[in-house]
Parts: structure tokens; C-alpha cells; sequence
């Protein structure tokens, strides 16, 4: 077995076209942080990106910054709080998660997991903030596509083709991504003891109204416990993120307060406690144990969420919490995992949307489909895409199907 560790683009270029000259497959590696989501690979080589690092531009006037596609996000966030910027939509960190450290992983994972957090109802996801890639595709050929500021981003858009790609179709060698100014101040207010159905009302009639909610989660009785060292209790917490200057967010606050003031007991959490709670949210910590109990994270229509999840439970044990509104379930199974059919089944009958299933062993991972299967036309268009792309099959094959 070989390992590849690229510290140039040129490098990155050489190790893949080798692998096509010689047919012989690769698995796209950073610091391995997601490694165990998708079908297990086998493959003798690997291409590590690890050592493919540095921030090569950033302008805080005109808000853009690339960097090494081996960059380690944890760097780069540490950087632009520096000078007072994020990346808006907050990647999510699986490490903890799959059972690695925290921090560990990479900007150029970011794009190919298109990662997010609880934010996105309000900023979306890495695709939606990425200007420009440069990448080896599985063909042994670089390229490049959009630049360092949105007019550059003309014609296909490649750079939002490879988001969600989990390395399947390209190595990334440089990522340019938009960043935005954080909010200077943040306050979440939690509704106290709401069951689901009543949550999911407070959530979509707090996003209905004017108060510019950025965030809304519900975390049921004692999983609310295990987010930010426990400080919110076991009493189910329903909240809701407001963000901007510090006039606006009371105004909007007080607002909010009114709207919701025959909910439930409310309670106003700001500073470090609310910044533990939407990080430890976006990194499904209740969810983090030592067990391989199966992890599903579950994206569907926000109002139909909570009522999946009761008929789930009239046949599997599950635990669950809700982000983006209710419109993200993370789904613990806690006495093994029901037929994927069966998930998946249910959501059709809720509504649709996707089911992937994120933590598990690989045993488990190699028996079903670990993302959601995709429609035959739309699974037509992604293999002419990997056709395009890697005809050889050579870049993390199996991963996705």
C-alpha cells in the first residue's frame, strides 16, 4: 500500500495521473475526519492531502479567501475571528461525532461534504459561499473554474458541481470561499418544556415573523442535557438564534418575546452559553458517545418532521433532535438500526426528502446504501458525471453507491 502526501498542486497532479495510467484506485484522504461516512473503500493507495496547506490570499475589505485544499479549518476559522469574519454558514465538525478529535478537519472537506450548521436557513450551506476551485479530476487532468469574486463565476459552475461530491469526481488542490463579518452580538431564547408537535409550531411561527431568526432547533426532554456541558438541563429546550448589532437583537428579542409568550416559559441565554449551544448542536454532541449505535441525519419538509420521528418510534427505539427549524433530524437508534427501507419508507410517506446514514460500523455501512438512493433520471445524470469526470473509476470508488 502507498500513501501519497502532495505538498504542491504539481504533486497532486503526478499521484493521480499515475493512478490512471495504472488503473489502480485512490482514496482522497485530508485528516480522515468524515472517513467513516460512506461505503468502507478498498483501495490500496492513498492520496493525503494533510500536507497540501496555507492560507494563500486573504482580503477582509473584499471579504474572499483561499487556501490549500489541505488547510485545516480549525487555522482558518481561528483566522478570520482574528479580524472579526466567519465562514456564515458554519461547518459542521464529525469528528467527535465518528470518534476522532475535534478540529481536525479541512477546508477542502468542507466543499466536497458541503458542509453546514444551523445557520443555514439564513446564510445555506459551503456551496452557496464558494468562488473558485482548482482540482485534478479522476482523469489526471487539472482545471479550474470561477475566481475570487462572484462575476468570475460564468458558464457551468463547476465549483458547486463538486460540492457534496465526498471526492468521487475530483481532487481539490485550492478552495476560494466568500466570508462574511460575525454578528456582533447573539442571543438565543428558549422555550422550556414544549413537546415536538408544539415545538415545531413556536419554530415555524418565530421564522414566519420579522424578527430575522438565524437559527431554530428543539431538543427533547434530557437530550437538551447533553449540549454545553449540560447547562440547559434535561427540561426540552426549543430555541431560537437571533444575531446582528446589539439595539437590533433586543428589539428583535422583545419582539420575539411577545409573539411567544403563551408558548412556554422563556429564557434568555447570550455570550459563551449560547455559542456552546449552537456549536454542540451543529456537531450533533448529543449524539457522541463510544457506542457504534447508527447516527441518521435526516433532511425532509420542517413541519412533517416530528410526526416521522412518532411513527419511526412506533417501531424502532430512536432518539432525536431537530435543527433548521425541524427540517434536520439526527436520529440515533439506541437497539440497532431498523431496515434502511423502513427509514426511508417513512419518509416518503412524510413527505420525501433524504436519509444518510452517518455513523456506523463498517460492516453495517458495506450492507446498505449509505446515502439516499437517487431517482433513476437523476441517477442517469450522476453517472454520465462520474463518466465525465473519472471514467477509470479511480477516485474514492464506492464511496456514494
Amino acid at each position: 500500500m502507498t500513501t501519497f502526501t502532495p505538498t504542491t498542486s504539481a504533486e497532486v497532479l503526478s499521484a493521480v495521473a499515475w493512478a490512471v495510467a495504472e488503473e489502480t484506485p485512490l482514496e482522497i484522504l485530508g485528516h480522515g475526519s468524515k472517513r467513516g461516512i460512506g461505503r468502507p473503500l478498498q483501495t490500496e493507495h492513498t492520496l493525503d492531502l494533510s500536507q497540501l496547506v496555507g492560507v494563500t490570499l486573504y482580503e477582509p475589505a473584499e471579504l474572499v479567501l483561499s487556501a490549500k485544499a489541505g488547510t485545516s479549518l480549525a487555522d482558518i476559522e481561528k483566522l478570520l475571528a482574528e479580524n472579526g469574519q466567519q465562514l456564515a454558514f458554519e461547518p459542521m465538525d464529525y469528528g467527535p461525532l465518528l470518534g476522532g478529535e475535534a478540529g481536525k478537519g479541512t477546508i477542502g472537506g468542507v466543499l466536497a461534504a458541503n458542509l453546514s450548521g444551523p445557520r443555514r436557513l439564513k446564510a445555506g450551506a459551503a456551496r452557496d459561499h464558494i468562488l473558485g476551485i482548482n482540482v485534478v479530476s479522476g482523469r489526471g487532468e487539472a482545471f479550474k473554474s470561477g475566481g475570487r469574486v462572484v462575476k468570475n463565476v460564468t458558464g457551468y459552475d463547476m465549483s458547486k458541481l463538486m460540492a457534496n461530491s465526498w471526492g468521487t469526481l475530483a481532487a481539490f488542490t485550492d478552495v476560494i470561499f466568500k466570508v462574511l463579518p460575525a454578528a456582533e452580538t447573539e442571543i438565543t431564547l428558549a422555550i422550556r418544556g414544549l413537546l415536538d408537535d408544539a415545538a415545531a409550531a413556536a419554530m415555524a411561527m418565530s421564522l414566519g415573523s420579522s424578527a430575522e431568526v438565524s437559527s431554530a432547533a428543539h431538543l427533547p426532554e434530557r437530550i437538551a442535557a447533553r449540549v454545553a456541558s449540560g447547562s440547559l438541563g434535561n427540561e426540552a429546550a426549543t430555541l431560537l438564534r437571533v444575531e446582528g448589532f446589539g439595539p437590533s437583537v433586543a428589539y428583535r428579542i422583545a419582539a420575539l418575546k411577545t409573539l411567544l409568550g403563551n408558548a412556554g416559559p422563556l429564557e434568555e441565554i447570550s455570550g459563551e452559553i449560547s455559542r456552546l449551544i449552537w456549536r454542540d448542536v451543529r456537531d450533533c454532541r448529543p449524539f457522541v458517545d463510544s457506542s457504534e449505535k447508527p447516527v441518521w441525519r435526516v433532511s425532509m419538509t420542517p413541519g412533517a418532521g416530528h410526526r416521522m420521528v412518532l411513527a419511526l418510534r412506533m417501531q424502532a427505539a430512536v432518539s432525536a433532535f431537530y435543527d433548521w427549524q425541524g427540517g434536520l433530524l439526527w436520529l440515533r437508534m439506541e437497539e440497532g438500526d431498523p431496515e434502511a427501507a423502513l427509514l426511508r419508507g417513512l419518509l416518503r410517506k412524510h413527505g420525501g426528502g433524504h436519509a444518510t446514514l452517518v455513523r456506523a460500523a463498517p460492516s453495517h455501512r458495506a450492507a446498505l446504501p449509505v446515502f439516499e438512493p437517487q431517482a433513476p433520471a437523476l441517477a442517469a445524470l450522476s453517472h454520465r458525471l462520474k463518466q465525465e469526470f473519472d471514467p477509470k473509476n479511480i477516485l474514492n470508488p464506492g464511496r456514494m453507491a
